[in-house]
């Protein structure tokens, strides 16, 4: 069954409102985004953890560090559904996260707004729209375009995005629905899901080449921000005696632990940081300092974080940070130089990965 998308154009003072009106008026779920995305006028709205959002009405270029720009996928957008279970099958399923209510929706929206919504297709989209913006205050209504959307197989569709990613000659990360390329490689199970890290992104590549160099066997491992599990279950298969996996989001520890079970591997566990069995993760890093410790998370929380995943680091042994926006990499170094000696920093299509042995 095909659908139909309206499309429509909104300032900051009528974008919420118009998409409220509309999931009243009928629409299945509602994006809203960043109209001037990818361009010099691009917005952030959203701070990175720790920091407080930028100034509303403040411009950041892309790629300047916040999130309108390189640090989060999907951070120029959210999705607002009105019945999830109604659009399970359909294209905004694909979205990475769903609010149920616009009042749910982060602080503050864009100067420039482009509103999508998706209907069913014997729904009268043009008079939804006059019927929405008339009870939000618009004499005029708005630009606007409405099209179909044809049916499609969803799940092949979003499949056929993902082939098999090489990460080193020995190293790939490989889909469930693809076989492996080459059996005796060291292949990684993953599919994609909420939590972030599938080794698209050059940080995980960046983190996983330095596991793949530099693991030598019987190391014990912290994957603090563990995402997906993918660094963790990674250095297991590299040789690893044990992991650890922390994240704050209770969705990555799911993830985590069911990509684990999908990659049969032992001795890795995940929690979140209250959930440790020893009650908190400051005292499960105290209780057990790491060969290994790995954070592929952000700048922000890598600096406020510094003394906790030092402590975590016995002496003599590793850290590996990624997460870094090339230009931020110096800053970082210069915290962490307190307790280790690093490496030169390595770049990928802008950012960092740092390394070093602790003192």
């Amino acid at each position: 069954m095909p659908w139909l998308t309206l499309t429509v154009d909104a300032d900051e003072e009528h974008a919420e409102a118009l998409s409220e009106a509309l999931l009243e008026f009928g629409a299945l779920s509602v994006d809203l985004l960043d109209a001037d995305a990818d361009t010099p006028d691009e917005q952030a709205i959203f701070g990175e953890p720790g920091e407080a959002p930028p100034r509303r009405g403040a411009v950041e270029p892309s790629g300047a560090g916040g999130a309108a720009g390189r640090l989060l996928p999907q951070s120029a957008g959210f999705a607002i559904t009105s019945d999830l279970a109604s659009v399970v099958d359909s294209p905004s399923r694909m979205a990475s996260g769903y609010i149920s209510n616009v009042s749910q929706l982060p602080h503050g929206v864009w100067q420039h707004n482009r509103v999508s919504a998706l209907f069913d297709n014997d729904r009268d989209v043009a008079a939804i729209l006059h019927k929405a913006a008339g009870s939000i205050g618009l004499k005029n209504l708005p630009e606007h375009r409405i099209e179909t959307l044809a049916d499609n197989d969803w799940v092949r569709l979003t499949q056929s995005q993902f082939e098999p990613i090489r990460i080193s000659a020995r190293l790939w990360i490989v889909p469930t629905w693809h076989v492996p390329g080459d059996p005796d490689a060291v292949n990684i199970v993953l599919d994609p899901g909420l939590a972030f890290g599938t080794g698209s992104h050059p940080t995980t590549r960046l983190c996983l080449r330095w596991l793949d160099d530099n693991l030598r066997g019987g190391e014990s491992v912290l994957d603090y921000g563990c995402g997906s599990g993918i660094l963790a279950i990674a250095t297991i298969k590299l040789g690893a005696a044990r992991a650890t996996g922390v994240d704050v989001d209770s969705q990555a520890v799911t993830a985590s632990r069911d990509n684990a079970a999908a990659n049969r591997v032992e001795n890795v566990q995940f929690y979140q940081p209250d959930n440790a069995p020893q009650g908190s993760a400051e005292k499960l890093l105290a209780v057990y300092p790491y060969d290994l410790v790995v954070a592929n998370i952000l700048t922000n929380p890598l600096r406020m974080l510094a003394p906790l995943l030092a402590g975590a680091t016995r002496q003599g042994g590793q850290i590996v940070l990624s997460g870094i926006l090339e230009e931020q990499a110096q800053d970082v170094m210069d915290i962490y130089r307190q307790w280790f000696g690093l490496n030169t920093p390595v770049f990928e299509e802008g950012w960092a990965c740092l390394s070093g042995r602790k003192r």
